[in-house]
């Protein structure tokens, strides 16, 4: 049995196997039907057999870093079109959603648990978020209609920063008798106003740092921007403000705005996000004893509160906070199933084994399992349900191919990528009557799939993915041409 303060050989090695298991477990998941992030966890707890691991602190650590790495690339992949008309409800669902939840949930535990009602608070507190990896794992590649997928992909990246308040006031208020609840409430406040102003200053000095400054090589340019994220994480933290907000309100800017090597910064992003989904699920499994977590007690009061979460505290509160807000009763019913728990309620289920509260070994035991029985339960049932629903949208094709300028840092060029959208005034024209800036080239177009090598003769049709390769002070020329739509109202006088 190895511990936890093996050899470095030892710990390079269990590192490598843990990654490559959890990388293969991912392939699986599909086949099964089972979301990744459930085997990952199952491979932490069967590794925990081998690998004697309980240091909650640095769980609680590789917790925090793998979020801000998630939700920066959550953030990054998210349409700012498709999310601003569903800012509102987003917004009503990460704060009145997440009390009402953690409320009914606690009224549960008080009573299924016997504890006390700060505790029990605490509990609800810890489990009333919805979470951006889990929800950003199974919706990934998933035609689910784009209003509610940005619903809740914006619900679940804006909601940790309530669950983390909660969660830390709860505790402060039981290890502090003497605090006041009026003082806390103005903390939150402070929070999330210092975390939305250093989310768009980060965000736009960002923008400015990868398209200003010229690096030695293309390669950097990822590191650079997922520095930001941690930088922005940090500062933010250290001025007392909401760093998880940070850090995906600056990544939505980042995401949104042209920025040099674009596609190395979203593959790279998504790569490393991945890596610490299965680092951070892996770890949190490798803290979890079976013995401990498969008891009788453990096993009954587990599905009883996932049964009230999944089925009443979720439902109640997806109802209550999107009042007069234009959603249907299937898409309520949608939003309300696909409240998925993940890595956020385990990682803050380590805060109270770390401030010593009495029963915090029974809360993380029962919170894990009720991570468990949601990712399972919920997750594998989520497109299925929007199916049944008619909940599903067109599938958005993505490119199986992808171009990119390889070369250092200073040269003066860029390969663009970019869809062609239905209603383009350039769908339908041939690569020789449009007008693009001098020194522009169409390298590359992808059509369902295949390759079609660019000739002045080729029409552009919806859906082809265009490779540019153009100097960068053309990129504004560039997009406002290829984004310019028909003059439908002309077209009909015409006709």
């Amino acid at each position: 049995m190895i511990e936890s303060g093996g050899s470095t050989d030892a710990i390079v090695l269990l590192a490598g196997i843990l990654l490559i298991v959890g990388v293969l477990t991912t392939k699986f998941s599909s086949r099964l039907g089972v979301p990744s992030l459930v085997l990952f966890m199952m491979v932490g707890m069967v590794m925990g057999s081998f690998v004697y691991f309980d240091n909650a602190k640095i769980a609680q650590m590789i917790g925090v870093l793998a979020l801000v790495i998630i939700l920066f690339e959550g953030g990054i992949q998210t349409n700012w079109s498709s999310l601003r008309p569903v800012i509102v409800p987003s917004l009503s669902l990460a704060t009145i959603g997440v009390l009402i939840t953690s409320g009914i949930v606690a009224v549960a535990v008080k009573f299924i648990l016997g504890f006390d009602w700060l505790e029990a608070i605490l509990f609800g507190a810890i489990i009333g978020s919805t979470d951006a990896a889990a929800v950003f794992a199974v919706l990934k590649g998933q035609n689910i209609k784009p209003r509610l997928g940005a619903t809740l992909e914006a619900e679940s990246g804006s909601n940790d920063p309530m669950a983390v308040f909660l969660t830390i006031s709860m505790i402060e208020l039981i290890t502090i008798p003497d605090l006041s609840i009026f003082s806390l409430i103005g903390a939150f406040f402070v929070q999330m106003f210092v975390g939305v102003v250093a989310g768009l200053l980060f965000g736009k000095l960002a923008v400015w740092g990868l398209n200003r400054i010229n690096l030695d090589s293309g390669g950097l340019y990822p590191v650079f921007a997922i520095a930001f994220a941690l930088l922005t994480y940090g500062v933010t933290a250290f001025f007392q403000g909401s760093g998880l907000l940070a850090v995906y309100i600056s990544a939505i800017i980042i995401g949104n705005t042209d920025i040099a090597y674009r596609h190395s910064i979203f593959r790279f992003s998504e790569g490393l996000a991945w890596m610490m989904q299965i680092t951070m699920f892996v770890i949190l499994g490798l803290l979890v004893f079976p013995n401990e977590l498969f008891t009788a007690g453990n096993l009954m009061n587990g599905v009883l509160i996932s049964f009230i979460l999944i089925l009443v505290a979720r439902p109640i509160a997806v109802y209550l906070s999107t009042i007069k807000m234009n959603f249907s009763h299937k898409e309520l019913i949608f939003l309300s199933w696909a409240g998925l728990k993940g890595a956020v309620p385990i990682v803050l289920a380590t805060f109270p084994l770390l401030a010593n509260i009495q029963g915090s070994n029974e809360i993380f035991n029962v919170v894990f399992f009720v991570v468990l029985i949601s990712c399972l339960v919920q997750g594998s049932t989520i497109t299925p349900l929007a199916e049944k629903l008619n909940l599903v949208g067109p599938k958005v094709s993505e490119p199986t191919h992808s171009l990119e300028l390889i070369s250092l840092g200073k040269a003066d060029a860029e390969m663009l990528e970019y869809r062609m959208e239905e209603g383009a005034e350039i769908v339908g024209m041939s690569l020789l009557d449009i007008p693009f800036p001098t020194g522009s080239l169409v390298n590359a177009i992808i059509r369902e799939d295949k390759l079609i090598p660019p000739t002045g003769n080729t029409v552009l049709e919806a859906g082809d993915f265009l490779y540019i390769l153009a100097p960068r002070k053309h990129k504004k020329q560039i997009k406002e041409l290829l984004e310019k739509k028909k003059d439908t109202k002309n077209e009909e006088q015409v006709g």
